[in-house]
């Protein structure tokens, strides 16, 4: 995975008025843990979302208190009106130990149903995976080249190599319907679960 560095300010207080104070500034109030302490600070917002408005995943070293420490983002969470990031949780990165991830989807290839008129369909953006850091890679590649009309793919489908997919195998990734609208894609997949991977497909 890619890297970046951001530097956090750790809070002095803990509290909504505190809070509310540093988002004034500017800053996005967060939380690191995974080592069995919680540590409370805050980073500045303009970095912090060159690395959420992109579909890359990061390992991030946060520079806190003249320490740095490898994490990953595990969540954000946003202003109900103007989008603005207000909180963010970070996972520290342990040696040895897995972590949990969405990984986004890169399509490699032309299908040749495409060719002949089809629709491709990409259900899942990114698919949830469990591994050790060192054996993510930045994306998961799909090559496309042989779907036909009718024809896709499904996470059972797909080599994870070291890792672990987080979603029911019977979940659809990517296919060619008919320009008709055929329900190659849109059908329930073998009645495990839904179209878009419920939770998982939430980071579209």
């Amino acid at each position: 995975m890619k890297r970046v560095s951001i530097s956090g300010s750790p809070r002095e207080n803990v509290g909504k008025k505190d809070a509310k104070m540093h988002r004034a500034e500017g800053r996005v109030v967060s939380v690191l843990y995974g080592s069995g302490e919680q540590t409370h600070f805050t980073i500045e917002k303009n970095p912090f979302n060159k690395i959420i408005f992109t579909p890359d995943v990061f390992i991030i070293d946060l520079e806190i208190n003249g320490k740095v420490i490898p994490a990953i983002l595990q969540d954000v969470q946003y202003h109900p009106v103007t989008d603005e990031p207000l909180h963010a949780d970070f996972l520290q990165i342990i040696e040895g130990k897995p972590v949990n991830i969405d990984l986004p989807v890169k399509l490699k290839g032309v299908a040749p149903g495409i060719i002949k008129g089809g629709i491709l369909t990409k259900k899942l953006r990114t698919i949830p995976i469990k591994g050790l850091v060192n054996d993510i890679p930045e994306f998961i590649t799909i090559d496309i080249s042989g779907l036909n009309i009718g024809n896709n793919i499904k996470i059972r489908d797909i080599d994870f190599g070291k890792l672990v997919p987080q979603i029911t195998e019977g979940n659809l990734v990517v296919g060619v319907k008919t320009a008709r609208g055929a329900a190659v894609g849109d059908e329930e997949e073998d009645g495990e679960g839904e179209g878009e991977g419920g939770e998982a497909a939430a980071a579209e």
